[in-house]
């Protein structure tokens, strides 16, 4: 039932309440840790076994994807009533039960271009947090220029064989399944890609971790050598893989720019704020003694509400049907940026312990702060690179044209 007026809102708000209060346990209300971030998957871990009852419970409502349809598992909700579901997890200070490129992206671009078996094979598991899914896009020789890519498909009469390589593969070593984009035909370019899916663990399938310079390993090489793949995993129609591609990289910034830089971000991660009040002390009056350092955090947290607010309105406009041009290329630029600025005042907060890399000296959750720190230097290249965004900024947003 759809709740549409302000009455009806109301009772859903106090409905919606009392389900939070009733099965959001305690230790979910409290500030979450970079490592207790829940992926799901058939591999998952719970460092808290809270964890996995709170997803649990809130993937059998369907409240990890409060909009998509009831039919695929989904909430079923409104706009208004999944609204009201946020301010009411927000006022009781309550984590997100799952962070999935599933409900980012993948997920979003199957209900639109997913047929209707596709989308009660995978989506309920999505929802449920019992698929962990990555993204095969990126090629060593196809990064900016994605519509280069070369990775094989070949139709076998019965099934599909894949041959080629992607890279920088988000947690392919943890992922369960894959949405990849590949190459069905060779004499066009963009219209020669297909969106296909395909299990991890087929045979063929290698994921290679690539350390950073955090130390993290959180992207992979990875290699398909004869992937068979049956003919009923494409999504779409074959050819027609880059208007997926399109969409999902929508999709993909825009999750991006709301917070899910290196995996983590979004409601219940600890803050400049309160590393600032533990490190550097407060005042009589309880805040951040350090004046400059409290005035440019609270600069932070005011440029970051307003873009909080600003993907808000572009995620409605979608949702509305409304055309949002290259919103997405402007928020993951400032997005890149602002994620960059916490973790330099992270860094500043902690003073001498951000110094530290390991070693019985120094606090567990400073050293976790400053290899995320150097991680975030990534943040303005994946999911396209910030140069790239300017230059799309510049010409298709600005009209401005090249130099001759």
């Amino acid at each position: 039932m759809a709740y549409d007026n302000a009455e009806q809102l109301e009772e859903f708000r106090l409905e919606a309440r009392k389900w939070l209060e009733d099965n959001c346990p305690p230790s979910m209300r409290t500030p979450m840790r970079d490592d207790e971030v829940v992926w799901g998957g058939r591999n998952a871990t719970f460092k808290n076994p809270d964890s996995k009852a709170w997803l649990d419970r809130m993937g059998e409502k369907g409240w990890t994807a409060p909009e998509w349809p009831k039919e695929y598992g989904g909430g079923g909700l409104s706009r208004s009533e999944a609204r009201v579901l946020e301010q009411e997890m927000r006022r009781i200070k309550a984590r997100p039960p799952l962070f999935s490129f599933g409900l980012w992206m993948f997920g979003p671009a199957l209900l639109e271009f997913g047929n209707h078996e596709q989308k009660l094979r995978f989506i309920p598991d999505i929802v449920k947090g019992k698929t962990r899914w990555c993204q095969g896009y990126s090629e060593p020789g196809a990064g900016s220029d994605l519509a280069g890519l070369q990775t094989r498909c070949e139709d076998k009469g019965d099934h599909y064989l894949i041959n080629g390589q992607k890279v920088w593969t988000s947690y392919a070593d943890k992922a369960d399944w894959i949405f990849c984009l590949v190459r069905t035909d060779t004499s066009t370019k963009h219209e020669g890609i297909s969106f296909i899916l395909f299990d991890m663990k087929s045979p063929g399938v290698e994921a290679r971790p690539i350390q950073l310079i955090s130390g993290e390993s959180p992207f992979c090489e990875t290699f398909f050598t004869d992937v068979k793949v049956p003919k009923e995993q494409l999504v779409g129609r074959v050819n027609g893989g880059w208007d997926i591609a399109k969409r999902l990289l929508q999709f993909e910034r825009s999750s991006i720019s709301a917070g899910g830089f290196g995996g983590t971000g979004g409601s219940g991660i600890l803050g400049p704020d309160e590393y600032a009040k533990h490190h550097v002390g407060t005042d009589e009056t309880g805040r951040v003694a350090d004046g400059d350092l409290r005035g440019r955090i609270a600069d932070h947290k005011m440029y970051t509400k307003a873009f909080a607010l600003t993907v808000q309105r572009q995620t409605e406009q979608a949702k509305a049907g409304q055309a949002v041009g290259h919103t997405a290329s402007i928020l993951k630029y400032a997005a890149a940026k602002m994620n960059q600025d916490r973790h330099e005042l992270l860094i500043e907060a902690l003073g001498t312990e951000g110094l530290g890399w390991e070693g019985e000296g120094f606090d567990k959750g400073a050293m976790r702060v400053t290899r995320q720190w150097l991680r975030s230097k990534g943040n303005s290249i994946e999911g396209g690179t910030s140069e790239i965004n300017l230059n799309v900024i510049a010409k298709r947003v600005l009209g401005l044209k090249e130099h001759q």
